[in-house]
């Protein structure tokens, strides 16, 4: 477990998480001390997330009188996403830590996504959208005490992920409205969508899943570190 340090006058000092997700075309940043999440930012950013990032970093730093310096680690979406938005928020995460020593961690897009339904029984289906009419989704469910993925990371059209949806399910993250009438048709009763706000993907939760993974001493490498792209299977192939 990752001790928090002692300041000059024996109280103990936050170790701060910085949290990036830039994996679609929504943006999300967030500064995390272990017990609350101290500052968050999420806007939909387009094709904006290079000029807007950095300056936007700076903002909640400055905001909560927190240099670069001061951070343990830095946490960042990893995809499925775009392949542009993921490597803007990935870049700079390597250059943060490796120019200030923070621990560096990787979190998959869909893990975000699903993380705040953890408590509920129903299968999750988390989606964020990948362009051309498909989705990347994942399910995830509670077992028991532990919640956990149940599937790989899939990328299909919105037809395809209707067809492995057998029973009710909550569907979160970026789902159009297109897709939610076309899957509503096909699904019925086994469609629930959670409402927007609780769909939005937060940094904060990013950085409460990586601080999970800080305070037990995991850590990636920035120089191997990687996005995880999809690549969509042929027609009758099974995944």
């Amino acid at each position: 477990m990752v001790e928090q340090e002692q300041g000059s006058e024996g109280r103990t000092s936050p170790s701060w998480l910085l949290a990036l997700d830039t994996a679609t075309a929504l943006a999300s940043i967030s500064l995390y001390d272990g017990w609350r999440v101290v500052a968050e930012q999420s806007w939909h950013s387009s094709r904006r997330h290079t000029v807007e990032l950095t300056p936007s970093v700076y903002r909640v730093l400055e905001q909560a009188g927190v240099r670069p310096m001061q951070l343990s680690a830095v946490a960042v979406a990893l995809g499925p996403g775009s392949f542009t938005g993921l490597r803007v928020a990935l870049s700079l995460a390597k250059g943060l830590s490796l120019a200030t020593g923070a621990v560096m961690l990787g979190i998959p897009t869909l893990d975000i996504v699903a993380y705040p339904h953890q408590w509920q029984q129903l299968p999750v289906c988390a989606v964020v959208q990948a362009g051309r009419g498909r989705l990347c989704w994942a399910l995830y469910q509670r077992d028991g005490s532990a919640w956990r993925r149940l599937t790989d990371y899939h990328l299909s059209a919105v037809d395809a992920l209707a067809g492995e949806i057998h029973e009710p399910t909550l569907f979160s993250g970026e789902i159009l409205p297109e897709n939610a009438e076309r899957l509503r048709s096909l699904l019925g009763d086994h469609f629930l969508l959670a409402p927007p706000a609780m769909r939005l993907r937060r940094a904060g939760m990013l950085a409460e899943i990586a601080w999970g993974r800080y305070q037990t001493g995991e850590a990636d490498d920035p120089a191997t570190l990687t996005p995880i792209y999809l690549h969509e299977l042929p027609s009758g192939t099974s995944p």
